[in-house]
């Protein structure tokens, strides 16, 4: 600090230095320095010598400058007397010639000397500018290595554990970090070793960040966030000298957090990219490592990371030691998305009939950004529609639109085409209600949303992370429904079921090649996905098997989709009066929901007033979290999901 003030001390005195010297060098030879004071009787004596007859009286304020011939004197005038009375009063003769300029009360000469010190101003301001550039580019270089993470205390953050639900065992882990934090002799008491690292490991939007802001609300600590790019920089060694300095900082204010987002940035497996052991990152990754596992054993440091690709962080990241603890969050259960929706919708006007745990229900596989985006979705629409309060409507409508996007209202279809596209969705229905093991049908619709002309949405009947067999194929035959629909009524097919076939193609295909359930080729995986680490890109499958078996594998795909489209064919032909009704009405009211299309089935009037269902109860909340719902069939071991969305005839 003194070497700066110093340094700035002796700045500011060459610029005091320079002012000075250009002040005199500005108003040094000023023409009046030489002109004497001098009574009025003495300059009329003057001018009466030859050649001095006109004298020339400048005035300025009280301030008088007379110019007799070549010599130059200065006066004051009294008050309340004119100069010309003055000199006549004095005995000037007749024959000298006065001349009085009035130069006003001297803004004039500020102006011109202004004027005069216009380069003097100019010379200082380019000046103090090139300064101030030099102090900063010498800050910038100062600087340039340290650490850019931001510090928060505990009690400024507005995040807690209460903002938090969802994920009850996160939760759980996090908050014992926070105890590790405020009371460490109630472990080391015991032997036990504070964690020196946290992984939040879980897809986007599932609630790493909103954790770690939970707990740096909580821990009342010192919290450095800082994200993992913010480490990497053009030039070598500065990742890891930013390391370093945060680092620092956490130690001397220890206890503290450290968080890490996106650490998949700077974490990556080394070996993997260019530029070798001389890479940035990996130099950056390296001191990582370094200052992790060189804590001392008082020094009350934890560093959490979040990242969504785990598989390709570096081992030696994730061995004990550094990263003690790996926290997995995953898309919530419906006890965990009814929490986060009662969460999110605190503060908001909800109306009497917006029941959070039938939304719940209609949602599986949403993440809790997804809910946050619901509720938020739903207050804009009720604000468009002029509303006080937000409606369960609002509600559904913003399930719609986050899944197939906003209705295209205003898109002219024509009445044959609205006539396909409601067979269409009305024959995907029909073999859903029918068929054996497949999801409920909750909800039919023909107006147009994204690139979809039309959708068919199932809810399963309980969330589940295994899939059977059976399952599959009735999937398989639902999918197949609308094509066998549109050549049963209109002995013709369009390209609305281009969707349609790619998803029972791939559920096929995962059946034979992943989870082993075909018959011929038995419980064998057929092919081998290859990755690159550096790019984190899936490269495509490796086949490990020859061109006999390959035939196998197409032969058992085409098998299971053509069994399907024979279960499709089959009920619809049982129940074709059942689709005629249903895509009347869907012709008619374009929308039509699960309850409404079993009144149909069964022959009943769907616009029959009926008994309200009594509204399900939310289950208790408990420490164990349901099984999250099926990931899609591209996620190998896993049973994939599938939601219908038959695109619009003719785009896809």
């Amino acid at each position: 600090m003194s070497r700066r003030w110093m340094r700035n001390s002796l700045i500011y005195l060459l610029i005091v230095v320079a002012v000075i010297t250009v002040f005199f060098l500005f108003f040094d030879n000023d023409p009046l320095d030489g002109a004497r004071e001098i009574p009025i009787s003495e300059v009329v004596a003057l001018a009466q010598n030859p050649g001095n007859e006109r004298i020339l009286i400048e005035v300025m304020g009280d301030d008088l400058t007379i110019h007799v011939g070549a010599n130059t004197f200065v006066s004051r005038k009294e008050p309340g007397s004119s100069i010309v009375e003055l000199l006549d009063n004095a005995g000037a003769s007749e024959n000298v010639s006065i001349e009085v300029k009035d130069l006003g009360s001297g803004l004039g000469s500020f102006i011109g000397l202004m004027i005069n010190f216009l380069p003097l101003i100019l010379f200082g301001g380019i000046l103090l500018f090139m300064m101030r550039q030099a102090q900063g580019s010498s800050n910038q270089a100062m600087g340039f290595g340290k650490s850019r993470a931001r510090m928060f205390v505990g009690t400024k953050a507005t995040v807690t554990f209460f903002d938090v639900a969802g994920a009850p065992e996160a939760k759980q882990e996090l908050e014992e970090v926070v105890e590790f934090l405020k009371y460490p002799e109630r472990f080391v008491a015991l032997g036990a070793r504070i964690p020196r690292g946290v992984l939040l490991v879980g897809p986007p939007g599932t609630g790493k960040t909103l954790l770690a802001k939970a707990v740096a609300g909580e821990a009342g600590v010192p919290f450095f966030a800082i994200s993992g790019s913010e480490f990497v920089e053009m030039f070598v060694g500065v990742g890891a000298s930013r390391v370093r300095d945060l680092f620092e900082q956490a130690k001397r204010h220890a206890p503290s957090i450290i968080f890490v987002d996106e650490i998949d940035a700077v974490g990556r497996h080394r070996g993997a990219g260019l530029g070798g052991g001389h890479d940035e990152r990996e130099q950056t990754l390296n001191q990582i490592l370094v200052e992790m596992d060189g804590f001392e054993s008082s020094t009350n440091v934890i560093v959490i990371a979040a990242t969504n690709r785990p598989d390709i962080l570096d081992p030696a990241l994730l061995r004990p030691g550094r990263f003690d603890r790996r926290v997995t969050l995953d898309s919530p259960d419906i006890r965990g998305r009814t929490a986060i929706l009662d969460v999110h919708a605190k503060g908001k006007p909800l109306a009497d009939d917006v029941d959070l745990a039938a939304l719940a229900q209609q949602t599986p596989g949403f993440s809790g950004a997804d809910l946050a985006n619901l509720i938020n979705e739903a207050a804009i629409l009720a604000s468009r529609r002029n509303l006080k309060q937000i409606t369960q409507d609002e509600m559904l409508e913003a399930i719609d639109r986050l899944i197939a996007g906003p209705a295209r209202k205003s898109k002219v279809i024509s009445p044959h085409e609205k006539k396909i596209t409601a067979y269409h969705e009305s024959g995907h229905a029909i073999v859903g209600y029918f068929m054996p093991h497949a999801d409920k049908v909750h909800k039919i619709s023909i107006v147009a949303r994204g690139r979809m002309g039309g959708y068919t949405r199932y809810l399963p009947d309980e969330e589940r992370s295994l899939q059977t067999k059976s399952q599959f194929q009735a999937m398989i035959a639902t999918a197949m429904g609308g094509r066998v629909a549109e050549q049963m009524i209109f002995d013709e097919i369009t390209t609305g079921a281009s969707n349609d076939i790619e998803k029972a193609t791939e559920i096929a295909r995962a059946m034979v090649t992943q989870f082993g359930m075909s018959d011929k080729l038995g419980p064998r995986l057929f092919g081998k996905r290859e990755e690159m680490v550096f790019l984190g890109r899936n490269l495509g499958e490796h086949r490990d098997y020859g061109p006999r078996t390959e035939e196998l594998i197409d032969e058992e795909v085409d098998a299971l989709l053509q069994a399907g489209w024979d279960n499709a064919e089959r009920i619809l032909t049982e129940k074709t009066e059942q689709l005629h009704a249903i895509s009347k009405f869907l012709i008619e009211h374009e929308t039509i929901d699960g309850k409404q299309m079993t009144e149909i089935v069964e022959g009943r009037d769907p616009l029959a007033t009926v008994e309200p269902e009594p509204k399900p109860e939310p289950p208790a909340e408990t420490g164990e979290a349901e099984s999250p719902p099926s990931p899609a069939p591209e996620n190998q071991g896993r049973a994939p999901d599938i939601r219908d969305a038959s695109p619009q005839p003719g785009l896809d």
